[in-house]
């Protein structure tokens, strides 16, 4: 059965969480404007879109030739997540002015998610544990793609729009931020363990 708490949780957490596309988008509104930062939302937006949809058919494909491999990849996911939690629970580090550095276009906003290993990792985990053992019908695949595209275009709005307030939280509640969305993400990672 499809588990929808832990499936938000972990796209949640991981969408939402400080990574080089929700960086970057905070970097590029502070220095450029909401404006022009836009057109590298969009592309982040297109660019892991197309991560999940490739995410999706590589992980159907394992599923199809190697059905035994299920259990394998909710471990992996699972291990992942709990390797994330303890990463962002432990994280101290505060944004760095290196950010800055990067380009506002669309391009760079798509391609960025092809070498973007937090990304490709998570198209990877979220398909082959919340989704490809309960979901594989094309249309089921292109949607999950759509809203997990959706929530990451919205998180890095949120980061782009909020990017001084955050900034200030994140100075301020760094390490309670950490721990909530670390135990997030050990709650998900638990959830796919147990079945």
């Amino acid at each position: 059965m499809f588990k929808l708490v832990p499936f938000l949780s972990y796209a949640f957490v991981v969408t939402f969480t400080p990574g080089p596309n929700n960086i970057m988008s905070m970097a590029n509104a502070n220095r450029f404007g909401f404006k022009k930062n836009f057109k590298f939302i969009l592309g982040v937006f297109t660019g892991f879109f197309i991560i999940l949809l490739l995410s999706s058919y590589f992980n159907l494909i394992l599923f199809n030739i190697l059905p035994k491999i299920r259990g394998f990849m909710g471990l992996l996911g699972a291990g992942y997540m709990t390797y994330l939690a303890i990463k962002i629970m432990k994280s101290n580090k505060e944004v760095s002015s290196e950010d800055n550095r990067q380009l506002v276009s669309f391009f760079t906003g798509m391609a960025i998610q092809f070498v973007n290993p937090k990304g490709i990792l998570y198209g990877i985990t979220v398909m082959s544990t919340f989704i490809i053992p309960y979901y594989k019908s094309n249309v089921s695949l292109f949607l999950f793609s759509i809203f997990l595209a959706s929530l990451a275009f919205v998180s890095t709005l949120c980061w782009a729009a909020f990017g001084i307030i955050f900034q200030r939280f994140l100075s301020k509640y760094r390490r309670y931020f950490n721990i909530l969305m670390g135990l997030l993400l050990i709650y998900s990672a638990i959830s796919i363990i147990r079945g």
